[in-house]
C-alpha cells in the first residue's frame, strides 16, 4: 500500500490551544544519531518527500547529534519554510541532557530556567527559524521543580519565540504541575503495541482529562513491530538498540513470539505488519503518531498506514495480542530509564 505524490494527510487538533498538525508526523532522530551511519542526502530528501505527502509536524531535539539533528532539519525544511511557514509545525526538545556550547553532553536532565532559555536560543539558530512551533521539556529534571521550568518556557511563549509547549516522558503529577503554570498542548511519550505503559500509569487518562494532545514516539517499537529485527546482529554496529534490553537475546525470543498475531492480521488485511502497528496507534483517541525514519521507502509505507481504517474488533484483537506488560525487557538501559517517569 502506497500513496502518490500530492497526497494530503488529514490533520487534527492537538490539545485545546490552537495547535493543528497532520495525524502522522516525522521523527528525525535517526537521521543524525542512534540508528547507524547517517546519510545526509537521503535524510534531506526524506524530509522533503514528507512535505510533499502532507506531513506538517517535524520533530527533533537539541541532543540529537547533539545539535546536528536540528541543523539538518533546518536545512531540509528551508524551501518549505519559505513557502509554507504557517502550515508547518517545527517541534524540538531541550533539557533532556546538559549540553555545553560545543555540543558535548556534560550532565543529565536540566530544567533550570537559564539553561532552557539558552537552549531555545540555540535551537532557533540551528533550525534557522524565528519561532519554534512546539517546544518540549525533553525530560523532567529531578532537581528543579517542573513549575520553575515551565515558568521560564511561558516567558518565551510571551516573547514569541515559542508557540506551543509540551513535555516528554513525564508522570501524571508532572504533567498536571506543568499544565497549571503554562498550558500544555502535547505530551510526547513512547507508545505502541510494544510499549503501552501510558495506558496503565495514568498518563493517557490525564492528558484526555486535561485536553492535552498525545504524541506517540517510536510507534513501530523502534522497528520491532515491522518484523525486520530478528536478532541484534541484524542491526548496524553503531545502533543503540544493541544495548536496549528489549532487543537483547535473553528477551528477544519471547518478544518475537508476541508478533504472531500481528503478522497474521496484517496478512489478512493485505498490509505490512508495520503499517498495521501504525494504524493501531492512529486508532487510539486523540493520538498523533510520530514514526521516525531516514529513508523515503519507509516513509512512504508509514504514510500509507494513515489510509487504513481498523474495525473496533480488530483494534481490540491487536491490543489483546500484545497486552500491556507482556514485553520482556526495559525500553532503555538503566541510565536511560532513570530519566523517564513511569
Amino acid at each position: 500500500m502506497t500513496l502518490g505524490r500530492g497526497t494530503t494527510l488529514r490533520t487534527h487538533k492537538i490539545g485545546r490551544h490552537g495547535l493543528v498538525a497532520s495525524v502522522q508526523g516525522l521523527g528525525t532522530m535517526g537521521m543524525t544519531a542512534m540508528y547507524g551511519t547517517p546519510d545526509e542526502t537521503e535524510a534531506i530528501r526524506t524530509v522533503q518527500r514528507a512535505v510533499e505527502l502532507g506531513v506538517t509536524m517535524f520533530d527533533t531535539a537539541d541532543m540529537y547529534g547533539p545539535f546536528t539533528g536540528e541543523e539538518l532539519l533546518g536545512r531540509a525544511l528551508t524551501p518549505a519554510l519559505k513557502a509554507r511557514r504557517h502550515e508547518l509545525i517545527v517541534a524540538t526538545k531541550g533539557g533532556g541532557v546538559t549540553l555545553d556550547g560545543a555540543g558535548r553532553i556534560v550532565g543529565g536532565p536540566n530544567g533550570r530556567p537559564a539553561y532552557l532559555r539558552a537552549s531555545v536560543e540555540g535551537s532557533l539558530r540551528r533550525l534557522g527559524t524565528d519561532r519554534i512551533d512546539l517546544f518540549y521539556l525533553h525530560r523532567v529534571d529531578p532537581e528543579v521543580p517542573v513549575e520553575e521550568s515551565f515558568g521560564a518556557l511561558a516567558e518565551l511563549v510571551a516573547e514569541g519565540k515559542l508557540r506551543y509547549l509540551g513535555i516528554s516522558e513525564a508522570s501524571p503529577a508532572s504533567i498536571r504541575a506543568a499544565h497549571a503554570v503554562a498550558p500544555l498542548s502535547a505530551v510526547q511519550t513512547e507508545y505502541s503495541l510494544f510499549s503501552r505503559t501510558v495506558e496503565v500509569n495514568g498518563v493517557l487518562d490525564t492528558v484526555r482529562e486535561l485536553g492535552i494532545g498525545f504524541v506517540a514516539y517510536a510507534p513501530l517499537g523502534r522497528g520491532f513491530l515491522t518484523g525486520a529485527v530478528r536478532s541484534v546482529r541484524d542491526l548496524p554496529p553503531e545502533d543503540f538498540r544493541r544495548t536496549a534490553p528489549r532487543f537483547a537475546d535473553a528477551n528477544l525470543g519471547q518478544n518475537l513470539s508476541l508478533l504472531d498475531g500481528i503478522v497474521a492480521t496484517a496478512e489478512t488485511l493485505g498490509v505490512t505488519t508495520g503499517q498495521l502497528a501504525l494504524a493501531w496507534v492512529l486508532a487510539q483517541d486523540g493520538v498523533t503518531a510520530l514514526p521516525g525514519t531516514k529513508r523515503r521507502t519507509w516513509l512512504d509505507q508509514n504514510i500509507a498506514a494513515t489510509a487504513i481504517h481498523l474495525a473496533p474488533a480488530t483494534v481490540a484483537a491487536l491490543s489483546a495480542a500484545i497486552p500491556a506488560g507482556a514485553v520482556a525487557g526495559d525500553r532503555y538501559t538503566p541510565i536511560g530509564m532513570a530519566s523517564v517517569q513511569e
